[in-house]
């Protein structure tokens, strides 16, 4: 029970219209009333808010109804809840029932007369809940590993190359221009002139310096002679 002076009572539905028409009757009869539509948020409102009855959906997001009654008879033993289904799928509302030791299955649409009919049988004794034993395998297993990747899908794990321990770079091509050609040295020719320069003027100086002196051998008395 709750701490206030009035009863309480959670609506987990997806269908708004359904979810209003309980809270509707039920502020008639002097209930208080939480709505939601999340399945895996109403196990928590449940724990937060210990409410007195629980009317809940099969299909509602992120966790069936069928698991999220489990969740709170096994958070709370003497948790009263009730299935509202439409009638094609009451069958089904019927084993959900059963395994989560509901005290009633409701279809929809709902009216007064529904309520008047069914109230002692929502205010009496609460089942057990032997879906509570198969719980654990109610949750699919999550594989976190990493999926395999397809024979004809190429890999994105192998090394680049060259990033690998002892593998030499990738040599990359040199980025010159093809349109230009590379530019001659012109040094050795410069150098080659230049010797034959100095030959020349070698040359030239011995060729002075012997006539010199063979002239004045022959002219002793020739003036400039020393």
């Amino acid at each position: 029970m709750t701490s206030t002076s009035k009863p309480t009572a959670l609506i987990v539905l997806r269908n708004q219209i359904s979810a209003g028409r309980i809270q509707s009757i039920l502020h008639q009869r002097g209930w208080l009333t939480e709505l939601c539509g999340d399945g895996d948020r109403a196990v928590d409102q449940y724990v937060t808010l210990n409410p007195d009855l629980v009317f809940i959906g099969l299909d509602i997001p992120t966790l069936d109804g069928h698991v999220a009654a489990l969740e709170m008879r096994e958070s709370d033993r003497k948790a009263r809840i009730v299935f509202v289904t439409s009638r094609t799928r009451l069958s089904k509302a019927e084993d959900a029932a059963f395994s989560a030791g509901a005290v009633a299955v409701l279809i929809s649409p709902l009216t007064q007369a529904d309520f008047d009919q069914n109230w002692d049988t929502i205010n009496g004794p609460i089942p057990e809940a032997p879906g509570l034993a198969d719980l654990d395998e109610l949750y699919p297993e999550i594989n976190e590993s990493k999926p395999p990747v397809p024979p004809d899908s190429p890999s994105m794990d192998f090394p680049l190359p060259g990033a690998g321990e002892g593998m030499p770079p990738v040599p990359m091509p040199p980025t010159t221009d093809p349109t230009l050609e590379p530019r001659r040295s012109r040094l050795p020719l410069t150098v080659a002139l230049l010797i034959l320069a100095g030959i020349g003027v070698g040359a030239a100086y011995a060729y002075y310096l012997g006539w010199h002196w063979h002239y004045w051998d022959l002219y002793p008395s020739a003036p400039h002679r020393r």
